[in-house]
């Protein structure tokens, strides 16, 4: 299929899909045979993996860090406990970062006190 039919299937644009295979997270092949343009084609794995992408992208995962796992993932390399622990590690920086905005929120309340009060 080609970009359009792939951002069609997906739901993802076709900005975006060009940017995940400049990114390296998908790809495209062009018939060589075909001089004329450089459409490229993709296959059903591809739509497999922009799916993945997204789910990943929901999950909290980095484009960096998609990329990192994908061809493992797609490749059965990665163990029960490589996921647990690349799973694990998310949540663990969720946490940090959930108690940082926290102290945020914590500051900006005060401040907020501190204004009303003329303090400022």
């Amino acid at each position: 299929m080609l970009i359009n039919e792939l951002s069609k299937r997906t739901g993802v644009s076709i900005h975006t899909l060009r940017y995940y295979e400049n990114y390296g997270l998908i790809m495209g092949k062009t018939d060589e045979t075909v001089t004329s343009n450089n459409y490229k084609q993709y296959d059903n794995t591809v739509i497999e993996k922009v799916f993945w992408i997204i789910a990943s992208k929901k999950a909290g995962f980095t484009l960096s860090e998609i990329k990192k796992s994908m061809e493992d993932w797609f490749n059965n390399r990665l163990s029960i406990s490589k996921i647990i622990e690349i799973a694990q590690k998310k949540i663990d920086e969720i946490d940090n970062k959930i108690r940082e905005l926290r102290q945020v929120k914590k500051i900006l309340l005060e401040a907020m006190k501190d204004v009303e009060k003329g303090n400022c």
